[in-house]
């Protein structure tokens, strides 16, 4: 099994944690990993967007010409990203920054509300986060404990109270895709 993700959004995001918080839990999972980030000229505000491939077996280019997921943060990243989704593949995006649709009608959409959770939880820091869990709760390409190691691992020394801030997040977006009130 090979699986290609992009995450893309505005640099402040926490587009590029996300891609590297599931590259590392990936590998913490024995699977082979690639991690490919690109910034724009600009840092916080421009656009941000990174690359995962997680595969069984060895990984011939980290380059994601036609994933099979994406996690879309805003719209200008929906506009340019999504011609590229492998047919039959699933777009998670923030519905509170994106409000049209996809053109296309052969992906599976999951519209998050992420920022308007995120102020239900007290902290637009979790927005990432929530973000990722309904990623990993909508594709199953890993766990949350497995996503929580690897962030736990990444951001080691941080006050207890960020890494519950962080599981919370993860935790209501995989609720959200639970709860099937997305689709």
């Amino acid at each position: 099994m090979t699986k290609k993700t992009i995450f893309a959004g505005f640099g402040g995001q926490g587009v590029l944690m996300m891609g590297y918080v599931l590259a590392v839990s990936a590998m913490r999972d024995g699977k082979n990993v690639t991690y490919l980030p690109s910034y724009g000229a600009e840092v916080r505000g421009g656009t941000a967007n990174c690359t995962v491939v997680v595969s069984d077996e060895e990984i011939f280019s980290p380059v994601a010409s036609s994933p099979e997921y994406a996690v879309i943060m805003n719209k200008p990243s929906l506009a340019r990203y999504e011609s590229m989704i492998k047919e039959g593949g699933v777009i998670v995006l923030n519905s509170s920054l994106i409000e049209t649709n996809p053109s296309r009608t052969d992906l599976t959409v999951l519209r998050v509300p992420a920022n308007d959770m995120a102020k239900e939880l007290g902290s637009d820091r979790t927005i990432n986060m929530i973000m990722l869990g309904a990623f990993v709760q909508q594709t199953g390409i890993t766990t949350l404990d497995s996503i929580m190691n690897g962030l736990g691992e990444i951001v080691k020394g941080k006050k207890p109270a960020v890494m519950e801030l962080n599981r919370k997040g993860l935790d209501k977006g995989a609720e959200f895709v639970l709860r099937g009130a997305s689709q």
